[in-house]
């Protein structure tokens, strides 16, 4: 089985739409995801993701399903000045300090991150990921999900930054934290993980790649830096809200 993350493209956010440079990242990712026996599409609500799936899914004449939980993260924290923010917007200093950060079994124990929904909501995105995982076969124990029978669906996932980093923490047990802060997943990039089964009927999901972009530079078209904070020194960047 193979599963493709997708962030959407790059986004104009006063109209939770694409721009321009936006809906042809689109066009182009369609061209490249057109060329795969694609099983089942899912997407966030968000208009940004939809208007990312809905080039490939006019190819490809599939279905969009609508999965609510494929909405961008919607865990909060309390910053210093007791103001409510997103977890992954935290300076480098105060996460790279606790060590809780740094395991997947600890990163809850923290009393800013377990202070309001971050476990609920993290708990909610990852249940509901093995519930559709569940409809193709394979059952999670662990980090390792068992089947009959390994298939060979691909099925695509059309979401946001933080909420991939979210599903790729759960299939490999690497804190969100290390993911959301020191890895970043382009627009219109493609995150691609694939069952290997080296015991019959259990398998574990291994990342092949992570935030490929290779159909803009095959194009000719420039990677965008949406999402990210501009380098102190006068780079590009538009913030955390991705």
């Amino acid at each position: 089985m193979r599963i493709l993350i997708v962030r959407h493209a790059e986004p104009d956010y006063s109209h939770d739409s694409l721009t321009e440079k936006g809906f042809k990242e689109a066009e182009l990712l369609a061209e490249r995801l057109s060329k795969n026996k694609i099983s089942d599409i899912y997407c966030s609500p968000c208009g940004r993701a939809k208007r990312t799936a809905e080039p490939t899914a006019k190819l490809k004449n599939q279905e969009i399903r609508i999965m609510n939980w494929l909405t961008e993260f919607q865990g909060k924290i309390i910053d210093k000045s007791g103001n409510e923010i997103i977890p992954w917007n935290r300076e480098p200093q105060e996460w790279s300090a606790k060590q809780e950060f740094y395991s997947i079994d600890t990163w809850l124990k923290d009393n800013v991150m377990s202070a309001r929904n971050v476990r609920d909501k993290y708990k909610w995105v990852t249940d509901s990921l093995d519930e559709l995982l569940g409809k193709y076969g394979y059952h999670r124990n662990g980090v390792i999900y068992s089947c009959k029978e390994n298939c060979d669906d691909t099925i695509v996932l059309f979401c946001h930054f933080a909420l991939g980093m979210v599903l790729v923490s759960h299939l490999t047990g690497i804190s969100p934290v290390l993911l959301w802060q020191t890895m970043f997943l382009p627009t219109s990039s493609v995150t691609t993980f694939v069952t290997e089964e080296r015991e019959k009927g259990k398998v574990v999901f291994k990342c092949v790649q992570m935030g490929d972009t290779s159909h803009l530079y095959a194009a000719g078209e420039k990677v965008s830096r949406s999402g990210l904070y501009p380098e102190f020194f006068g780079g590009e960047g538009c913030g955390p809200q991705v």
